[in-house]
């Protein structure tokens, strides 16, 4: 079955400052309803709300915060993990026998890791995978990246693999001879490296964003002002009447309100376009934009394309790979979902087939379902192994005005939907020099006691209280803001 949407919609906001014929009903010149007519129409002077709720802001409300910023830049600090483990390549030949060669940490990342500061030092017990074998050595010797091994039970690494990056060490404790002192282990065992024994000291990442200025304005004339109109206009707030420029105003700030929220989704840091910088009046090493919670999940966090390819986590298989992947981060138990319909209906029918009765049709959603009542074909929330999940649709990612039309084109790279953890994280904020508190996803905005740049608003113009020679009336509005996500690593990206 095929839908075809209408194509004479009233879809598209016109630049231009007046009620338009393209716009409203034509009494100029329609074959159908003209002036000159002698039958009076019966005209419906209430303008029709055709698109139901327009706006698409409140998703950063419902699992976010704001809080005030006086600087330029944010930095922050996450803890890294506790543990150390590794990725690297093994051989089976060495000064002992066997060798492994650090190549990166244990999330397959090299960017940020010093490989002569691994942490592994002579003397631990490490586990050593691969191939399916998993064989338990100790450390005899380290030179910055490259291990020597001698494995316990063994003669050598025979049958790991051998290919780069293969490899996975795990430290799980040590072993010393008896009467043996650090610098008696390091005579026994000649150390090429003067730091195999040095003390592991805790580390951490630091990350950062900028606000960026958006801007919007709204301008009528004050003839325009004082004239009144034919159609009665309704704005998102609920206030209404015949002028025209209330509409029009009330348009623009909800608009202006959306933007605040889609560009801390979408933004994206500048990294290689001097036009960009030109044109924001930004230095080339300046840079210019901020990283939204899409682009830094996709960076720093976790995607998912679904078993399918096209919608995400349809199937428990799925889910069990998500929760697999929340395991080997934060295991934070509660999560909120935001998708897109189709996801939210797949999932819908994922829950319905673990039911047994969910095929005949006679329990579906709430199972005391009965032939008198509306039958509920849809789930909020489920639990999986210790995660609990509550599902929202999220009317960004559905309305064709926003995400929803740019899904339709982008194939495999369109967004389906976001797992974000619910709570708060515990970070050491630079700025204020202690550990604070926070949820996971908040917004700063730059304000002082001179001037709060949230959501500013100002009129200027001689309509109403005159501030300047123009004979009309400009409503202003400006906010400065960045999205600050932490520990993406427990979030989900779905595509």
């Amino acid at each position: 079955m095929a839908i075809t949407a209408g194509t004479n919609l009233n879809s598209v906001p016109t630049t231009q400052k007046q009620t338009l014929a393209t716009n409203y009903l034509d009494f100029t010149g329609s074959t159908d309803v003209t002036w000159a007519q002698q039958y009076l129409p019966d005209l419906m002077e209430k303008e029709a709300e055709v698109f139901g709720k327009r706006t698409i802001s409140g998703f950063l409300s419902q699992v976010g915060a704001e809080e005030a910023m006086t600087s330029d830049q944010v930095v922050w600090s996450e803890q890294a993990r506790l543990h150390i483990s590794v990725k690297g390549t093994v051989a089976t030949a060495g000064s002992t026998n066997g060798t492994f060669e650090v190549t990166a940490d244990i999330d397959g990342n090299t960017s940020g890791f010093t490989l002569a500061n691994h942490g592994v030092r002579a003397n631990d017990l490490v586990l050593i995978s691969s191939a399916g074998i998993t064989t338990m050595c100790l450390a005899t010797d380290v030179d910055t990246a490259v291990i020597q091994v001698e494995p316990f039970d063994k003669a050598d690494l025979t049958g790991h693999a051998t290919g780069a990056g293969a490899s996975t060490l795990l430290v799980v404790g040590s072993e010393y001879a008896k009467g043996k002192s650090y610098s008696a282990v390091d005579t026994a065992n000649p150390l090429t490296s003067a730091d195999s024994h040095e003390a592991n000291q805790p580390s951490f990442k630091s990350f950062s964003n900028k606000p960026i200025i958006m801007k919007d304005y709204y301008e009528v004339s004050g003839s325009d002002a004082s004239r009144i109109g034919w159609v009665e206009v309704s704005t998102e707030e609920g206030a209404g009447g015949y002028l025209w420029y209330l509409k029009a105003e009330a348009d623009t700030r909800a608009r202006f309100t959306d933007y605040l929220e889609m560009a801390m989704l979408e933004s994206v840091k500048g990294s290689n376009s001097t036009v960009v910088d030109a044109s924001l009046g930004a230095d080339a090493d300046s840079g210019v934009g901020t990283q939204g919670l899409f682009d830094a999940i996709t960076d720093r966090g976790n995607v998912t394309s679904g078993v399918t390819g096209v919608n995400a986590a349809t199937d428990l298989a799925e889910f069990d790979a998500i929760l697999a992947e929340f395991d080997a981060q934060g295991a934070i138990e509660e999560n909120m979902m935001f998708v897109n319909r189709a996801t939210s209906l797949a999932m819908d029918d994922m829950l319905a087939s673990m039911n047994s009765y969910g095929a005949g049709g006679t329990s579906y959603g709430v199972f005391d379902n009965s032939e008198d009542m509306a039958l509920n074909l849809g789930f909020s929330g489920f639990r999986r192994g210790s995660y609990d999940f509550y599902k929202s649709d999220m009317r960004y990612l559905n309305d064709k005005a926003t995400r929803g039309g740019i899904n339709a084109a982008a194939g495999s790279a369109a967004i389906r939907g976001v797992i974000v953890p619910a709570g708060v994280s515990s970070v050491y904020d630079e700025m204020l020099g202690k550990n604070m508190k926070r949820p996971f996803l908040h917004v700063r905005y730059r304000a002082s006691q001179t001037d709060d740049r949230r959501l500013k608003t100002w009129v200027t113009g001689s309509v109403g209280a005159a501030t300047s020679a123009l004979d009309a009336m400009q409503m202003h509005f400006l906010s400065e803001r960045c999205l600050i996500t932490q520990g993406a690593n427990n979030f989900m990206l779905m595509k």
